[in-house]
């Protein structure tokens, strides 16, 4: 078992990458991060006579991620602490999974459905703050593409009280057959509506036109024309004076673990020249349509606007 003290983040890094081409899992040993409050990653801390370069458990965390590995506490001392690095299955992601007529990629039983964003204080956190600077208690009519099992409803239900949650009506629509009567159950009350239907044929369901339309990694699928369905979107189907908050994906899931970046095909590593591709494109039209548009978000960038006419 390896024991850093004061080697430099460049060695360290070298050296994990180098034993994890032909090991699953690799213990070390640490300076232990609680040792110390006031102190900053890179200054010295000595122990004993022997000399330590300090890391919080922030820094081991995103250097485990960087390196595809999922971080476990092997071992807590009082001044060092042993850390295991599991390497990641990457076969193991609903990104792999097949969808055809006999297997549902995001359908009950898939693997992307076992996944829950409101569980991730980064996505939690930030889409709450989209949803407040959208005024959510003011809205009436509410859109959702790519629902899913509703969990995007699930936060708007926990922040408002129940007079105002029964007085707004909630549409989702969803291609996934058991995702959507999965919804429906969560959400049983009439002013809930749920839809198993293809995003690209919205103009068969006749709907109306809501105040505050929400999509979460659904419009930059493969199988939709994310340009055409976005300006769709905003012409047809938002009232005048609306909101909309789109998630776009800056992360992977593989093995139950989030990891940052976008993945371009033909690279690597993270690419991410599509998605700001596609942020700013949205932002752009936006604004030329006179709203107010903001960006924040980590893993999944929120991009939400407000109507300024």
């Amino acid at each position: 078992m390896k024991k850093f003290t004061n080697e430099p983040m460049y060695e360290i890094i070298s050296f994990l990458e180098k034993e994890l081409k032909n090991k699953n899992e690799i213990l070390f040993e640490v300076l232990n991060p609680d040792i110390k409050d006031d102190i900053y990653a890179g200054e010295k801390y000595i122990l004993h006579n022997v000399e330590f370069i300090y890391r919080s458990y922030k820094s081991w965390c995103d250097l485990a991620e960087i390196l595809f590995c999922k971080m476990l506490i092997e071992r807590l001392n009082t001044n060092t602490v042993i850390l295991k690095y599991k390497k990641l299955d990457k076969i193991d992601s609903f990104h792999n999974d097949i969808n055809d007529e006999k297997n549902e990629k995001y359908g009950k039983e898939s693997t992307f459905f076992r996944i829950n964003k409101n569980e991730e204080p980064a996505f939690l956190y930030s889409y709450i703050n989209a949803l407040k600077n959208v005024n959510i208690e003011e809205k009436k009519s509410i859109l959702n593409l790519g629902i899913n099992k509703a969990d995007e409803f699930e936060v708007i239900r926990k922040l408002l009280d129940e007079e105002t949650l029964k007085n707004i009506s909630f549409t989702g629509i969803d291609y996934s057959l058991s995702a959507i009567e999965f919804a429906k159950k969560r959400f049983p009350s009439d002013n809930f509506k749920f839809l198993a239907h293809d995003i690209n044929k919205l103009n068969e369901l006749n709907l109306k036109k809501a105040d505050l339309i929400i999509s979460i990694g659904t419009l930059q699928s493969s199988g939709l024309n994310f340009k055409l369905l976005f300006m769709d979107l905003i012409q047809n189907y938002l009232e005048a004076k609306g909101s909309i908050i789109l998630g776009f994906p800056n992360c992977r899931w593989i093995n139950g673990e989030i990891i940052y970046g976008a993945k371009a095909p033909n690279y690597s590593y993270s690419e991410q020249s599509i998605l700001y591709k596609d942020v700013y494109f949205c932002k752009k039209y936006l604004q030329q349509k006179k709203y107010r548009v903001t960006l924040t978000g980590k893993n999944y960038l929120f991009l939400t606007a407000t109507s300024i006419k």
